[in-house]
């Protein structure tokens, strides 16, 4: 033992420089995990389905799509359930399920289209108040998806007036500062809603839209844009970036990246950065139609 330790201490000071090149060659690699839309399609099966597959680390339930302006919020979950019935509850037990998985399940807010806003910094306390006594650790006679309390709120803004969202952000994190936050911001910086939001730095997750974006998505296996449109939000208060792609062709007008150029030139190229948190898939029926998250999860 004595003779091989000698050995070895006089071999290693000679294949230090070569394995100081060798590591300088590759960047450090950051395991993730994927993000997934559900909620607005009632032909993707149920939330129960999509944590079972063991493919989804975080998922966003879509949408809270009417809030603010003194108007009576409303769920929007497609075909799912009628919020107006009150049998959207029977999801309750099912995002206890996902939970007990270590799944991260939040409430999303916005989408492309609905009736949101907020006019002042007083209707932004009003509608986290809300949100806080319907969805999370508040108390409410009116909870629309039961007593599961959700671990937090993802900001989907895409419409409506107002540039309180930096209010919205603040106010849910005075109810509890563990609450986690997650924004869903265009790809072309600043974004043109949630720019002053992200800026507070209170967002865990930012998991960007990079497709219906020509100039900062991928396009027909040029992923220059997109890469270097990732390479300036790595400077953004973002605690944890994401890659936000369509699972699908269908999912979304453009900007849809065959899984094997993800994997093999996308990935590569982003994974390096200490920000990088994973992939988010619009959305979980489409990702059912091609099995998109199976072919990527491994790499991701």
């Amino acid at each position: 033992m004595k003779s091989n330790m000698a050995s070895l201490k006089q071999v290693s000071p000679l294949l230090l420089p070569l394995l100081l090149i060798f590591i300088s060659l590759f960047k450090p690699s950051h395991t993730g995990g994927i993000a997934v839309y559900w909620g607005q399609n009632g032909n993707e099966g149920s939330l129960a389905d999509a944590c079972n597959t063991g493919n989804y680390k975080y998922v966003n339930i879509a949408f809270l799509s009417a809030f603010g302006g003194g108007q009576t919020p409303q769920l929007n979950l497609a075909g799912h359930c009628n919020p107006s019935i009150n049998n959207c509850n029977v999801f309750s037990d099912q995002i206890k399920g996902c939970q007990s998985r270590g799944i991260k399940v939040l409430l999303s807010l916005g989408g492309a289209s609905g009736s949101y806003s907020l006019s002042s910094a007083d209707d932004a306390t009003q509608v986290a108040n809300y949100i806080w006594n319907n969805f999370l650790g508040g108390q409410s006679s009116s909870r629309p998806l039961g007593d599961a309390v959700l671990d937090g709120v993802d900001f989907d803004i895409e419409a409506g007036s107002g540039n309180h969202w930096d209010d919205l952000a603040r106010s849910l994190k005075g109810h509890n500062s563990q609450l986690l936050l997650a924004a869903a911001p265009q790809c072309p910086i600043p974004d043109a809603h949630l720019d002053s939001a992200i800026k507070t730095g209170l967002f865990d997750y930012v998991w960007v839209q990079f497709y219906n974006n020509p100039p900062c998505q991928y396009s027909s296996g040029n992923t220059n844009s997109l890469i270097s449109s990732w390479n300036q939000w790595t400077s953004s208060q973002a605690k944890q970036l994401f890659l936000g792609v369509p699972a699908s062709t269908a999912a979304a007008g453009s900007g849809f990246i065959p899984a094997n150029d993800l994997i093999s030139q996308v990935l590569p190229a982003i994974k390096g950065s200490s920000k990088y948190g994973g992939v988010m898939l619009w959305d979980r029926f489409n990702d059912v139609q091609t099995q998109y998250s199976d072919a990527i999860k491994g790499s991701v």
